[in-house]
């Protein structure tokens, strides 16, 4: 058995998340599928996050374990060939065997599209949250930077999925603004070495709260201390995030032996 780690795009509009469901579109059932086609074995395949239903992915993170001589290239395109349209294999790499999507991650990025006035562009409306106000954009960068660095994150975790710990470390979060033809889009990007669950759609949420109303700085100080969930502003909705990318250490990925077929059985 070799270990294998691929690195998927999808469009998350016509699935009902990455998680198997039973009887619903799911991208890990889509992407098992293609390596039952390929391999003609029945292979587990683990994501390094649960995107939710309508979440979209620019760099996925997944490994999966098969008995095959096919090249790790030739592998990839021929997972490639049997997946959706709006899944893509981006690379396809062998690593060790003990590689694990989720715990092997240092580091996790998001970003979330926001369209924020009268007129929006509909061509958008599956990739962006749509708002018909606009937002006080400068209020929300500062807000944004108080989020940076170690802290307890439990008023950003959805109620219902509580984590033993819940203190994360956040790199980087940036809120940009760009307009082009009338159109103003707001970028929020950020990065950390682990999220909970929904914390990046409830951190956007509670953004454009005070976006929208020009909150004070200490609602935010406020809203970490009290760690409660109920404090914080909506769950953003889901069409606007996409996973972006997820990095490991590079000693988790090894050369295959120069005398590896691309044949093989398929």
């Amino acid at each position: 058995m070799r270990t294998f780690k691929l690195t998927l795009a999808y469009d998350g509009t016509a699935y009902s998340g990455w998680q198997w469901q039973d009887g619903q579109p799911t991208i890990q059932a889509a992407v098992e599928a293609a390596i039952s086609s390929v391999s003609g074995q029945q292979a587990r395949v683990t994501g390094s996050g649960r995107t939710d239903a309508g979440v979209h992915a620019a760099g996925q993170v997944a490994g999966f374990s098969v008995d095959t001589e096919l090249a790790d290239d030739v592998l990839g395109r021929a997972l490639q060939a049997n997946t959706p349209h709006d899944i893509y294999v981006l690379d396809c790499s062998e690593v060790s065997a003990d590689f694990h999507p989720i715990r092997d991650a240092i580091c996790k990025q998001y970003r979330y599209l926001i369209q924020d006035n009268n007129r929006h562009d509909v061509l958008a409306r599956h990739y962006c949250w749509q708002i018909p106000y606009r937002l006080d954009v400068a209020a929300m960068q500062q807000a944004a930077r108080q989020l940076i660095g170690t802290h307890d994150f439990a008023c950003f975790e959805a109620a219902g999925s509580p984590r033993k710990d819940t203190i994360r470390t956040i790199n980087r979060l940036s809120v940009t603004l760009d307009e082009q033809d009338g159109i103003r889009s707001i970028l929020l990007e950020v990065s950390a070495n682990g999220f909970l669950y929904n914390m990046v759609r409830n951190i956007v949420g509670s953004l454009v709260d005070i976006g929208r109303q020009s909150e004070a700085i200490e609602w935010l100080k406020q809203l970490l201390d009290s760690r409660d969930r109920s404090q914080a502003g909506p769950t953003a909705p889901a069409q606007g995030l996409t996973m972006t990318s997820v990095s490991y250490p590079d000693t988790i990925l090894l050369q295959p032996p120069d005398t590896r077929s691309a044949g093989g059985d398929r």
